[in-house]
């Protein structure tokens, strides 16, 4: 509910910030408009299915020789590599060991996306100064990876063993194993997924750009992934997302 908020309050903030500065850019020339041949960035990502750091994201924007609505159209490719939480993860911390488990957490899942689509540029900046906003539409493939959570199980004969978190298996649970164990028995079930997003550039150097691409994505797998034991697991997904990103310009 934190990052739905954050990100509502994000939107909104931008949204507002710009509106003075886009009617003002609405009575300016088209052949003013700032043009350019690529845009390379990367960034980092958020989203209401992640925590604070969801993933990292590559992204280039190449310019197209058509135009739509007498704007600059660019295509529009990225590959994000994200990490899906459920709803009900909730991390606890045993006050004797200090070990942290996520109790019922069955496996992770990582999500890798490559994406293709079109960018339009909505309003152009034409000084430093100036901020350039675009609107996105893209999809692509979705592999999605689930690993095994893996947990320190304490068994009768006082042996410590490190494997998967499985819901029946007897003995004390002591805590959560390393994060790098269990990438070996990962399980890949693929998908599909379509974005929309608004994407503001806010940086005062005409070839180095730092921006913010605001958006919501869609997301359905071949069968339901399980995350967490005994709770409602699924197979489409829907978040709201933002992304930092960084990166420069070829004219």
């Amino acid at each position: 509910m934190m990052r739905v908020k954050l990100l509502l309050s994000v939107s909104i903030l931008f949204v507002l910030s710009t509106e003075i500065y886009a009617q003002r850019r609405s009575v300016k020339k088209e052949d003013e408009e700032e043009t350019y041949k690529s845009f390379t960035s990367v960034g980092i990502t958020t989203n209401t299915n992640s925590g604070i750091l969801g993933g990292a994201v590559f992204r280039q924007s190449s310019a197209l020789s058509s135009k739509m609505f007498g704007k600059n159209t660019y295509r529009y490719l990225a590959l994000e590599l994200v990490n899906v939480k459920h709803p009900k993860e909730l991390s606890t911390q045993d006050f004797v060991t200090g070990a942290r488990l996520v109790y019922g957490k069955q496996n992770y899942l990582f999500v890798l996306r490559p994406e293709y689509g079109r960018e339009l540029t909505l309003f152009s900046r034409q000084d430093d100064e100036g901020i350039s906003i675009s609107g996105i539409l893209a999809a692509g493939p979705s592999l999605g990876f689930e690993k095994p959570y893996m947990v320190q199980y304490q068994n009768s004969d006082g042996r410590v063993t490190t494997e998967p978190f499985d819901p029946n298996k007897s003995g004390d649970l002591i805590g959560a194993g390393s994060f790098f164990q269990g990438f070996g028995q990962s399980k890949v079930v693929p998908g599909v997924h379509a974005k929309a997003a608004m994407s503001f550039e806010l940086s005062a150097f005409r070839d180095n750009v730092t921006g913010v691409e605001i958006g919501f994505i869609a997301e359905a797998f071949t069968r339901k992934i399980t995350i967490m034991a005994d709770a409602q697991n699924k197979a489409f997904f829907t978040s709201g997302y933002l992304t930092l990103y960084f990166g420069s310009k070829k004219r």
